[in-house]
C-alpha cells in the first residue's frame, strides 16, 4: 500500500501545494461553527454584545463601576475611554489583550450593578455621598465585590457571562443606543465573515481538486509509459511467465485503480487528519464536558475499520487475479470463436467464461456487501453521537453551564471529527484493491528483462554491415525445461546465399530462428553477425540486420501504407518495390483506396495469404542484410510461392536469406538446406545431395514429392 505513496512522492511540490490548500480548507470548515454558536449565543441571545466592557457608558455608570475596583483596576478602566461629543464615555481600545483584561475587571462589577440596579432599595446618589464623605469606604466596597465573588463561585460562568451582559444591554438602552440595529448589524458581519470563509474554503477545495486530478493523470500516464517500455523489453520468457492477457489488465485496470485512489489520497487521506485533528482540538478548547463521546465514537469507528479491512483485504487480493482470469477466458474465447463454431463447442466455452465471470461475481459481492454496511453503521454512530451530545448538552444548558450556541458548535465538530474517520473509512475500501495493483504494476516494474544490452557493446566495431551468420555449437533449452530443444547446431549463412531450415514438426525450426533476433539467448554456444556475437551487439544494431517475417502474419491497424513502411523511413518506390517483390500489388490495386486502404486490427480484413504477403513486404521493404522468414509462404498458392521466390533471389542478391519451411518446393532451390530432427543437425546441403545422403530428408521428401518428382532430382 505505500508503493501508492511512494508514486506520490514524485510529484512533491504538487503534494506540499495540496496539503497546504487543505490546511486552509480545514481551517475554514472548523471556523465555520464557532461562528454559528456566536450567531446564536451573541448575536440572538445577547442581542450582539460580545463583551462584558461597554463600548459606550455613561459617567455615572462608569463611576459606580469603579466604586468596586482597585486603584489599578479603576487606572486602567479610565484610561480605556475617553468622552464623546454626546456627553458618554467611549471605548477606545481595541487590543485583544487588553480587552481579556478588561472584561475581567468589569464582570463582577457589572453583575453587582445589575444586582443592585434590580434592587429598590439602592440609590446610586445616596452611595456617592456616603463613600465621599466616608461613611462608607473603599476597603468597605472591595470586600462586598469579594464576597460577591465568593457567591459567585458555585455558579457557572455562563450564567454569570449573561448577567454582566444584561447590565451591559440595560447600558446601551440608557445611552439611546438602538439595539435592534446594533443585533443587526452583528448577525450582518458575522454572516460576512462566514461567507468569507466559505468562498474561501470552496475554491482552496476547487484547487485541490484541479492539482488532484492533474497528478492522478500525470501518475496514471506515467505508470503506462513504464509498463509498456517495460513489456516492449521482456523476451518471450517473460511474456510468457505473466501472460498477455495479465499484462494488459494491469496496463489498465490495475493503472486506472492506482490513479482513481491518487486522487482519493490527495483529497481525502490527507484531509481527513488535518480536519479531524482540527476538529479534536476544537472540542478540547469548547469545555462542554462531553468530550468522552467524541472518544467513544473515534475508537469504535476504528474497531469497525479494522474488521472490515480484516475481513475485506484477501478478498480484494484475490478479485485481480480474477479479473486477470476473465479477461484470459474471453481473450481466448474471442479470437478463437471460429474455431468453436467449427466444433460446436458454444455452450462449453460460454459455460468456461460463466465459471469465470460468477466467480469474479461472488467475491466482488462479498467485499461489496462488508463494505456496505459501513455506510449505515457510520450513520447509525454518528446519529447516536447526536442523541448523546444533545442528551447531555440538554443537561448541561438546563444547568446554566453550557449555552445553546456551544452545543451546535460540539454537534458540528463531532460530527466533523466523525466525517474524518467516515472519510478514511471510504478509502479504505479502495486502498486495499488499489495497494494490490500497485504491487502488480510493481512486479512488472521490478521484472528485469531477461534479454538486454551489455554495458560495453561492440557496435563500433562494424565498419560496414555484410549480413554473414553464423552458429558456433549452439545449444538451447527453454525456461524451465529438463531438456535441450536444440543441441550443437553449427552452421554458416552467407550474402546472396539462401539458407533453408526444414525437419519435422516441433523440431526446433522457428525456435533456431527465433536465437538470431534474440528472442531467446542461447544456452550454450554463440550466434554471431559479421563475426561478432549477437549478445555484445546492442539490440538495435543486431535488428537493424534483420528482416523478419514471422509465422503468422501480424498487421497493425492503420493502412496498407503504414504496414509495409513500419519499418523506417521508407520511400514510396521502395514501398512499390517490396509490394511487387511480394506479389502483393494485384491485390492492393483492386482495392479503391490502393496503398490508403484501412487494415483493422490484426489484419483481420484480409485474407491469410494477402496477410503474409503484406507482411513480406514489409520486411523487404526495410533493404535488411539478413532476411529471416519463419514459414513465412505456407498461406501462398504455389504458383505464388514460386513467383515471389524468383522475385527474392532477383532483388536481393546481395542479402542473407534464412528460410523455415515445411514444404520442400519452397526450398528446392536453396544454396543450403539444414535437415533437423529433434533438435539436432541431420544433414547440410542441397537438395541433390541430401536426398542422396540424408535420410531424414528423404522421408520429408518422398511424403511431399511424387516418384517421378524424385527420380528427376536424384532421389532413390
Amino acid at each position: 500500500m505505500f508503493k501508492l505513496f511512494k508514486y506520490l512522492g514524485k510529484h512533491k511540490t504538487a503534494v506540499f501545494a495540496v496539503i497546504a490548500l487543505l490546511i486552509v480548507q480545514a481551517y475554514c470548515d472548523l471556523s465555520l461553527p464557532s461562528y454559528t454558536s456566536e450567531i446564536v449565543d451573541v448575536g440572538i441571545q445577547q442581542k450582539g454584545i460580545e463583551r462584558v466592557t461597554p463600548e459606550i457608558i455613561r459617567e455615572e455608570t462608569l463611576t459606580t463601576l469603579t466604586m468596586f475596583m482597585n486603584e489599578d483596576e479603576a487606572d486602567i478602566v479610565k484610561k480605556a475611554y475617553t468622552l464623546n461629543e454626546e456627553g458618554f464615555f467611549e471605548l477606545v481600545v481595541d487590543e485583544k489583550e487588553a480587552l481579556e483584561e478588561l472584561d475581567n475587571i468589569f464582570r463582577v462589577p457589572m453583575i453587582i450593578l445589575s444586582q443592585m440596579q434590580e434592587s429598590e432599595e439602592f440609590d446610586l446618589e445616596s452611595a456617592m455621598q456616603m463613600l465621599e464623605s466616608g461613611m462608607i469606604t473603599k476597603e468597605q466596597l472591595l470586600m462586598v465585590r469579594q464576597q460577591a465573588e465568593e457567591q459567585m463561585q458555585d455558579v457557572s460562568e455562563t450564567i454569570l457571562e449573561q448577567m454582566a451582559v444584561l447590565a451591559v444591554e440595560k447600558e446601551y438602552e440608557t445611552c439611546n443606543v438602538d439595539m435592534g440595529s446594533y443585533q443587526t448589524s452583528y448577525l450582518l458581519s458575522t454572516g460576512a465573515k462566514m461567507l468569507s470563509l466559505t468562498l474561501l474554503m470552496v475554491a482552496a477545495a476547487i484547487a485541490v481538486g484541479f492539482i488532484a486530478a492533474r497528478v492522478s493523470a500525470q501518475i496514471g500516464r506515467d505508470l503506462r509509459s513504464k509498463v509498456f517500455n517495460r513489456v516492449v523489453s521482456f523476451s518471450n520468457k517473460e511474456l510468457n511467465e505473466f501472460s498477455t492477457a495479465s499484462l494488459i489488465t494491469r496496463s489498465t485496470n490495475d493503472i486506472q485503480q492506482v490513479q482513481n485512489v491518487s486522487v482519493m489520497i490527495l483529497r481525502m487521506v490527507i484531509y481527513a487528519p488535518i480536519l479531524g485533528i482540527g476538529g479534536i482540538i476544537k472540542v478540547a478548547n469548547t469545555k462542554t464536558g462531553m468530550e468522552w463521546i467524541v472518544a467513544v465514537a473515534v475508537i469504535v469507528i476504528m474497531g469497525i475499520v479494522a474488521v472490515l479491512m480484516a475481513v475485506a483485504m484477501p478478498k480484494f487480493k484475490k478479485m485481480q487475479t480474477l479479473v486477470d482470469r476473465v479477461n484470459l477466458v474471453a481473450r481466448e474465447i474471442l479470437t478463437g470463436i471460429p474455431v468453436i463454431r467449427a466444433f460446436s463447442r458454444e455452450k462449453t466455452e460460454e459455460e468456461r467464461f460463466d465459471k469465470a465471470n460468477k466467480d469474479l461475481m461472488g467475491t466482488q459481492l462479498f467485499t461489496n456487501r462488508v463494505m456496505t454496511t459501513m455506510m449505515p453503521t457510520m450513520m447509525l454512530i454518528m446519529n447516536a453521537i447526536t442523541v448523546a451530545i444533545v442528551w447531555f448538552g440538554a443537561k448541561g444548558i438546563d444547568a446554566g453551564n453550557l449555552q445553546v450556541g456551544d452545543m451546535m458548535a460540539f454537534i458540528t465538530y463531532t460530527m466533523q471529527i466523525v466525517m474524518a474517520f467516515l472519510m478514511i473509512t471510504m478509502i479504505s475500501v479502495m486502498l486495499p484493491r488499489a495497494g494490490v495493483a500497485a504491487e502488480r504494476i510493481d512486479e512488472v516494474l521490478n521484472t528485469e528483462p531477461d534479454i538486454h544490452d551489455k554495458k560495453e557493446v561492440l557496435d563500433a566495431q562494424i565498419k560496414e554491415k555484410k549480413g554473414v551468420l553464423e552458429f558456433e555449437n549452439v545449444s538451447f533449452r527453454y525456461p524451465g525445461a529438463d531438456e535441450d530443444a536444440l543441441e550443437h547446431i553449427s552452421f554458416r549463412a552467407e550474402p546472396g546465399k539462401t539458407t533453408a531450415i526444414i525437419g519435422s514438426t516441433g523440431c526446433g525450426k522457428s525456435t533456431l530462428l527465433q536465437l538470431i533476433p534474440r528472442f531467446y539467448d542461447v544456452t550454450e554456444g554463440s550466434v554471431k553477425v559479421d563475426g561478432i556475437d549477437v549478445r555484445d551487439l546492442s539490440q538495435k544494431t543486431l535488428r537493424d540486420y534483420l528482416g523478419y517475417v514471422p509465422q503468422k502474419g501480424v498487421l497493425f491497424s492503420g493502412t496498407i501504407e503504414s504496414n509495409i513502411k513500419y519499418g523506417g523511413e521508407i520511400s514510396d518506390e521502395v514501398m512499390v518495390e517490396a509490394a511487387e517483390i511480394a506479389q502483393a500489388v494485384e491485390f492492393i490495386d483492386n482495392k479503391p483506396a490502393k496503398y490508403q486502404s484501412e487494415i483493422s486490427q490484426g489484419g483481420t480484413n484480409v485474407s491469410g495469404g494477402q496477410k503474409q504477403r503484406l507482411s513480406i513486404a514489409r520486411a523487404i521493404a526495410k533493404k535488411p542484410k539478413i532476411f529471416l522468414f519463419d514459414d513465412s509462404f505456407s498461406a501462398l498458392d504455389y504458383k505464388t510461392d514460386a513467383v515471389l521466390r524468383h522475385q527474392l533471389g532477383e532483388k536481393i542478391k546481395d542479402a542473407t536469406v534464412i528460410i523455415v519451411a515445411q514444404r520442400i518446393s519452397t526450398i528446392l532451390h536453396a544454396d543450403q538446406i539444414i535437415v533437423l530432427d529433434d533438435g539436432k543437425i541431420a544433414g547440410i546441403g542441397n537438395h541433390e545431395q541430401l536426398l542422396a545422403s540424408c535420410e531424414a530428408y528423404q522421408e520429408i521428401a518422398k511424403s511431399q514429392l511424387s516418384a517421378t518428382e524424385l527420380e528427376r532430382n536424384g532421389g532413390r
